[in-house]
């Protein structure tokens, strides 16, 4: 049989100068589609729905810094820390997930101050959005051909020709169809359970359920680190305290209740 080859033109359109990448676009996409999921939700329990385009502000900010940074300080500290103004250069490429998850919390902790919810409340809602965010931007990766896998020789591997010829595990798909699968299960428990009573628990389910599903198809990527990793990768050791903060709620959010 033989495999997929992955030749797609990352550059979506070019026109007197101006260049889009499809990287790009579907990352705006990821952000506008996430957002009107929130938009949804608040206006399916009657919140002020005009206060959210001030989150969505502090949000894209948060999510792009804390992403940088979180490349920067944990997959290539040497050279950013001998080259420090290349943090300031997002163009060449280089956002964590994990730091853009941070930054998206501390951006909803401010905002969650001034329209006076309960913090877990918020982050249960933001949580589902999150999810579909996630689905939009491993696309994007796929389109980029980035964020790899290892070489394979099982039949749905892909070449990925702006690389190499190996076929590979096609990992950012993976992780984009756990990432559709955890929305719409995530949203499920929203609209046709009362956990999202029980304050933090959805985001409980959303951090056990994204991060066990990175650490398991981070065994199949290649290496993002500029360092020797041993035992685990730098993304597998980074989503373990996520992954246990979500125990974490999910106990209190039902001690709680008892």
């Amino acid at each position: 049989m033989e495999h997929i080859v992955w030749d797609f033109n990352p550059i979506l359109v070019s026109f007197m100068g101006l260049t889009v990448h499809w990287y790009g676009a579907l990352f705006a996409l990821a952000i506008a589609t996430g957002f009107q999921v929130l938009k949804h939700m608040f206006k399916k329990e009657g919140l002020d729905v005009e206060s959210l385009d001030n989150f969505l502000v502090y949000c894209v900010v948060g999510i792009i810094v804390g992403a940088r940074l979180a490349h920067c300080v944990f997959y290539d500290p040497g050279y950013y820390f001998a080259n420090p103004l290349k943090i300031l250069a997002i163009w060449e490429g280089g956002l964590a997930s994990h730091g853009g998850g941070l930054g998206a919390i501390l951006a909803l902790y401010y905002y969650q101050r001034q329209v006076k919810l309960p913090f877990l409340f918020l982050l249960d809602r933001l949580a589902i959005s999150t999810a579909i965010f996630g689905f939009f931007v491993r696309m994007a990766n796929f389109a980029n051909s980035e964020i790899l896998g290892e070489p394979t020789t099982q039949p749905w591997g892909i070449i990925f020709k702006r690389i190499d010829m190996l076929p590979r595990h096609p990992a950012q798909l993976y992780e984009s169809l756990a990432y559709l699968l955890i929305f719409i299960g995530l949203y499920a428990i929203y609209k046709y359970t009362n956990m999202k009573q029980k304050h933090g628990a959805i985001f409980g389910v959303f951090l056990v359920s994204v991060f066990s599903a990175r650490i398991a198809i981070e065994s199949v990527k290649v290496s993002q680190a500029a360092y020797h990793e041993s035992m685990l990768s730098a993304g597998q050791w980074l989503s373990l305290p996520f992954l246990l903060t979500g125990v974490v709620l999910l106990v209190m959010a039902y001690r709680k209740q008892s």
